[in-house]
């Protein structure tokens, strides 16, 4: 008789990993709902508390401090002691935040909320997830990142459209009480199915089966760290023009808000398959090819808003941000499993995924105060293009820092 070895169901890349893949994707999808609710309520929300768009702006860059300072301090977190307190935490802060919202009398209340307990409610649900999941898999690790971060986009396609249709018979308080009973109800339970922790040796600096983990540029772990938290805020400042007031172009432009929630549908969707197909690409190229890549991309559909504003072609161009900028975000990912190490990968994702958010928060009320001092939003789309453009030279000069290291190695 001859006899095989059981396969591990619980190993790197193996069915298990797979299903707490498709768990993490879930969560990302429902916890979402706190990056995107406040976007699709801006006009309404202007109008009610009678504020101008600057100040309509700054709930959403308290989300994104809030959704910064989490994925730092969750990651941290999660390195320690897994993913399950962290996820409850996020559904408990989540409901309770957008039930305060929808109760608050002024701008201020609605922005502490919006801040403290929806922004750091949805951090869990995307850097730290994304560090969990990465421990499961080895071949397949830039897939599974780019898989695990679709969760944020994915509720950019779920949650407007949801939105759109509560505010056609609702307001958008109501709409908020609806997100926090949807989100405490789904996310706890769901928490609870990822008890189990990482294999140990998925946690060694540099394992044997990976190509993660032993990668070098010839900087220190500290001067690529600072790197790519420079790079994420640019990115990032680009990438929030026309994510956070796409909305309200449409409005300016005539068109209401029904066309601006559909591209930030068709975006997000669009940032979907971006996200898979940068994975992918990643496994083939590495993460800062794959970064470089995307940058270009978004720097070039950033140039098309500007001449091209009528509705059609704005669904165009909004179509080819999509594509080219979903992978960016996760590309940080595999750079910092790449070249760092993987014990303090919770931390180091968590940091750069801060810097990115912070890009966001940022970007998306500078792009307000732009708008606001020039009646336009050409210069606030022109700002974004210089952003952009620095996030392309830091990836470009990593890329050939570490060309330069192999080149010197290869000739001792």
């Amino acid at each position: 008789m001859t006899s095989s070895a059981t396969p591990d169901t619980y190993s790197p890349d193996g069915p298990y990993a797979w299903f707490r893949l498709a768990i993490c994707i879930l969560l990302g999808t429902l916890g979402g709902a706190g990056m995107w609710a406040v976007v699709i309520v801006l006009p309404a929300v202007q109008n009610d508390f009678g504020i101008d768009r600057a100040d309509a702006a700054l709930p959403y860059t308290a989300t994104m401090l809030g959704f910064a300072a989490g994925n730092y301090i969750l990651g941290r977190f999660v390195d320690r002691y897994g993913i399950v307190l962290p996820v409850i935490v996020s559904a408990v802060f989540l409901s309770s935040g957008f039930a305060l919202a929808a109760l608050a009398p002024n701008v201020w209340l609605f922005t502490v909320a919006q801040g403290l307990l929806i922004g750091l409610g949805t951090s869990a649900t995307f850097g730290p997830l994304i560090a969990d999941i990465s421990h499961w898999f080895l071949k397949r690790r830039g897939f599974a990142v780019g898989c695990a971060a679709c969760g944020n986009y994915l509720a950019g396609v779920l949650w407007p459209s949801i939105i759109q249709w509560s505010l056609g018979f609702t307001d958008w308080r109501d709409t908020y009480l609806l997100i926090a009973a949807i989100c405490i109800s789904t996310m706890v339970p769901l928490a609870f199915i990822l008890r189990r922790p990482p294999p140990e040796n998925a946690l060694s600096a540099a394992p044997v089966h990976a190509r993660f983990g032993g990668k070098t540029t010839g900087l220190s772990p500290a001067a690529l760290q600072t790197l790519l938290v420079i790079a994420g805020i640019a990115c990032c400042v680009a990438m929030s023009m026309p994510q956070v007031h796409i909305v309200a172009y449409c409005v300016d432009l005539g068109y209401g808000v029904a066309p601006g929630a559909d591209m930030i549908a068709l975006m997000t969707g669009a940032g979907v398959l971006s996200r898979l197909a940068s994975g992918l690409i990643a496994d083939k190229i590495g993460g800062i090819k794959t970064l470089l890549l995307g940058s270009v991309g978004q720097c070039l559909s950033l140039f098309l808003f500007i001449p091209f504003d009528g509705l059609a072609s704005l669904y165009l161009v909004s179509l080819i941000f999509g594509l080219s900028q979903g992978g960016i975000v996760p590309s940080y990912a595999v750079i910092v499993r790449e070249y760092l190490p993987a014990r303090e990968a919770g931390q180091r994702v968590g940091l750069v995924v801060m810097s990115t958010i912070l890009g966001m928060a940022l970007g998306g009320w500078l792009s307000g105060l732009i708008y606001d001092l020039t009646g336009s939003y050409e210069a606030a789309f022109l700002n974004g293009i210089a952003w952009n453009l620095l996030n392309m030279a830091i990836a470009i000069f990593i890329l050939f820092s570490g060309r330069r290291r192999s080149s010197l190695a290869a000739g001792q």
